[in-house]
């Protein structure tokens, strides 16, 4: 998995969201995005999954020109903004119905990222009786659990205890080790500094520092 990002700028009602960004970013690594609120991060990834046409610039994932060819990144899954669910079905009932839109999974994968996410035990309770924290791993599950090539969170520890942050932090380093893309942003420090190879900062839009971690 590869996305070169070249001079992409988007602007809404005459403010530029993004302005001139430019990137490369491969597999096997994990790019951690910070910057303040309005910085530009969440159109970003909004961009590169190919939610957003950006005014101008191109995002071009394994060699693919998203908004040339009017297509959504294959093999990607992605987290932005607060995770949506019906709250009158459950967990597994959930994930069941995304499940079957591209039908490549099975029950039991699905009961095994909710295994792995100490969800299991409440796969059967309604989701509007589920803490905001379990919605998050339910997102999270919903993310994982179909094996994308390519993964894209958006403050994925929000509302997550102590516990199911380490365990969200070691999946997604095994992520990586099986050579996915993985990209996070978080305005918690320590995530980014234990999990990412690079660090991306925002500002106004703008890319204004990129730093190797690891």
């Amino acid at each position: 998995m590869k996305i070169i990002i070249k001079n992409l700028t988007k602007e809404i009602d005459n403010n530029i969201i993004l302005d001139n960004i430019n990137l490369g970013l491969e597999g096997g690594k994990i790019y951690g995005f910070i910057g303040r609120n309005g910085s530009g991060k969440s159109m970003l990834f909004k961009t590169i999954c190919g939610f957003i046409k950006p005014t101008s610039g191109s995002v071009v994932v394994n060699g693919v020109d998203l908004y040339e060819k009017n297509e959504f990144p294959k093999e990607t899954s992605a987290l932005i903004d607060s995770p949506k669910f019906i709250t009158s079905l459950s967990g597994f009932e959930n994930l069941k119905l995304i499940a079957s839109i591209q039908n490549k999974i099975d029950d039991l994968a699905i009961n095994n990222i909710l295994t792995e996410l100490n969800l299991f035990a409440h796969k059967d309770k309604k989701v509007g009786k589920y803490s905001l924290g379990m919605i998050q791993k339910l997102g999270i599950a919903q993310v994982l659990m179909e094996d994308p090539k390519m993964i894209i969170l958006d403050e994925p520890f929000n509302g997550l205890e102590e516990e199911s942050v380490k365990k969200v932090r070691n999946i997604l380093l095994a992520e990586k080790k099986k050579g996915k893309l993985i990209l996070i942003a978080s305005h918690i420090i320590d995530d980014i500094d234990i999990l990412a190879d690079q660090v991306i900062k925002l500002d106004g839009g703008k890319i204004v520092d990129i730093s190797i971690k690891n």
